[in-house]
């Protein structure tokens, strides 16, 4: 099963690079995800992934949805 907060913490560390950031909020998180923060609460609470968001995000930063989702290997894409 997927975790939420192993999914949530791979993107955390993308944000981080990304946003030249050592601590990445849950707000971060929600606006790089074009989620609305209190709608990500909520989906937090219930442990909900957004699979669409997800996807949106990897493909705009190159990188790879296997790794964010189940931490496989490659972490970015190949151009």
């Amino acid at each position: 099963m997927i975790d939420f907060s192993d999914v949530m913490q791979r993107i955390k560390t993308v944000l981080s690079t990304y946003m030249h950031k050592e601590k990445v909020l849950d707000r971060d998180i929600a606006l790089a995800l074009e989620l609305n923060p209190q709608y990500y609460a909520v989906m937090k609470k219930r442990k909900k992934i957004p699979y669409e968001s997800i996807a949106y995000f990897s493909k705009l930063h190159k990188l790879n949805m296997n790794w964010i989702l189940l931490a496989q290997k490659p972490q970015y894409l190949k151009e």
